[in-house]
């Protein structure tokens, strides 16, 4: 687990810089207007379709049962596979040329400002559903069979060519933002191929050849799609949040007295942006490393190592989260500053970004434990549970939006997020420790729980005092980007290396997920 995680961890901390760079470029040719909403917007369905077909329901419900299958009858399995991959395509495809012929019979090709700007997008991104849920679903293969490269590099693919096509359009063919923004979609299509070819390598190293197959009547097939369905809200549950956030900031951005701005979807999407590289780095890689394990615990029904590897990974996700929020607390405005604060980008934007930023990060460890927990459920082939949690944290979510957001602006749709995400852990952690205590009598998910919080909590007060003497020091420097560029050199790297200082002292036992040693 541990090195399967730093192995993600690297990959994918490679791909968040690509991504700041990506956003960087955004910020400086889109700004935080009409233009990079449309964008927003258009690449919005073909995102969560990945997070919903691919990185989520399909791939969650698909690693349990392959686990079990390669562990029984590989040549079944690898029937599996492909019988899986094919009616995958299918599927999407289907969905793809209905969402085209809706989009293309009603509207049109329009590329004026406004919804419809955000529609034509959408119809050109579309066929990156496609073949961003194929590149999902070999990762869960690729996964099993404990090869997590190829996968984790696959977003560095999608970053580099949406860089390449905003700079190219921009700087050497120097054509206007709103005729700019359709060579990024089209750069979108081209990386899917991309990203597709890159796994194929690793597929032969593996033994797997993927062929058309349609072997619906097994039962290793008739049980991936029962596990699907629910799956698709448990675990996708805050991508579902984030999307309700976005739909509330549209319909409530208008000059009739509303409570938001034009630039609210933008100013959502630079603060999840932000608040996800933890997330992504971090926290998926944690649930993607952790998660054939447990599906490997529950396949040979030894459910006493299933609770242990749950509670290490509920206290390694506590270790991981709780220094990066306070991080963010430190750093949200000169992070912002820093990272957007140019081009189309005005520094009125900065505050109202920051402060959307803090209330998301207050989610952070929520976020994290909701990965390792569904993914537990998950291990046990029961898709149910999560769906349950996930459909009460989204009602709840979507009450407190309209409560918070005119008391809060933009902010509190972040913060509703947030709180959401810590209802469905509650949830979650009271049944598995139920379900679980049903397997036998041993240890409990919670086992050292209370004493690896406690140090983390204390490591990370340390780093927060450092941190803030640090900031008071250069509180006199200018208030601009460069001297926020600064500041972040100087907090970020010396936070850190505080923070692990501490908790080697203190002899924290999940330090091991970023040192490698075994203790």
């Amino acid at each position: 687990m541990i090195k399967g995680f730093r192995q993600i961890a690297s990959l994918t901390a490679l791909s968040r810089v690509f991504g700041m760079v990506r956003d960087i470029a955004f910020a400086q040719f889109f700004g935080a207007g009409w233009l990079m909403t449309a964008w927003t917007m258009g690449f919005k369905i073909p995102n969560l379709a990945r997070r919903l077909f691919g990185e989520g329901a399909a791939s969650a419900s698909f690693i349990p049962v392959y686990s079990e299958q390669l562990h029984n009858n590989p040549e079944q399995a690898r029937q599996l596979v492909n019988t899986v991959v094919t009616v995958l395509f299918v599927i999407l495809a289907a969905i793809v040329l209905l969402g085209e012929g809706l989009v293309w019979g009603y509207y049109g090709f329009e590329t004026r400002a406004g919804p419809r700007l955000g529609l034509a997008l959408c119809s050109i991104m579309l066929p990156y559903m496609i073949f961003v849920c194929m590149v999902a679903m070999l990762a869960g293969v690729l996964n099993v069979h404990s090869r997590f490269a190829a996968p984790a590099a696959a977003p560095i693919v999608l970053n580099i060519f949406i860089i390449v096509s905003i700079l190219f359009a921009g700087w050497v063919l120097k054509v206007k933002p709103q005729q700019q923004v359709f060579f990024v979609a089209a750069a979108v299509l081209i990386a899917g191929f991309a990203q597709i070819a890159i796994q194929i390598p690793s597929l032969r190293a593996s033994g797997v050849s993927i062929r058309p197959a349609w072997e619906i009547h097994s039962e290793a097939f008739k049980k991936i799609i029962i596990l699907m369905g629910p799956m698709i809200l448990g675990l996708t549950v805050t991508q579902l949040n984030t999307l309700a956030d976005d739909v509330i900031a549209l319909v409530f951005m208008n000059e009739r007295g509303e409570p938001l701005s034009y630039g609210a979807p933008s100013y959502l999407y630079y603060a999840q942006r932000l608040y996800q590289f933890p997330l992504g780095v971090l926290g998926i890689s944690l649930a993607t490393a952790i998660f054939p394990v447990m599906s490997r615990d529950a396949a040979g029904k030894d459910f006493d190592a299933l609770t242990r590897t749950i509670a290490r990974g509920i206290k390694a996700s506590v270790f991981v989260a709780i220094p990066a929020t306070a991080g963010i607390f430190l750093v949200a405005r000169p992070l912002v500053s820093a990272v957007f604060e140019h081009g189309q980008f005005k520094s009125t934007d900065t505050p109202i970004v920051a402060y959307t930023l803090a209330c998301y990060a207050v989610g952070l460890c929520g976020y994290f434990s909701q990965q390792i927990l569904t993914r537990a459920f998950y291990s046990m082939q029961d898709s149910k549970t999560p769906m349950r949690s996930a459909i009460v944290a989204v009602f709840v979510n979507v009450a407190l939006n309209l409560t918070l957001i005119w008391f809060m602006g933009t902010a509190g749709l972040a913060l509703s997020t947030a709180l959401c995400s810590y209802l469905q852990v509650a949830l979650l952690v009271l049944v598995l420790r139920r379900s679980l205590r049903k397997q036998g009598p041993g240890h409990s998910i919670l086992d050292g729980f209370c004493a690896a919080l406690l140090k983390t909590i204390a490591a990370m007060a340390i780093m927060s005092l450092a941190g803030g003497g640090i900031i008071f020091v250069m509180r006199n420097l200018p208030d601009n980007r460069w001297f926020n560029i600064l500041r972040l050199a100087a907090v970020v790297p010396s936070a850190a290396a505080v923070y692990l200082l501490a908790a080697k002292l203190l002899r924290i036992e999940m330090l091991s997920l970023l040192t490698g040693a075994k203790r």
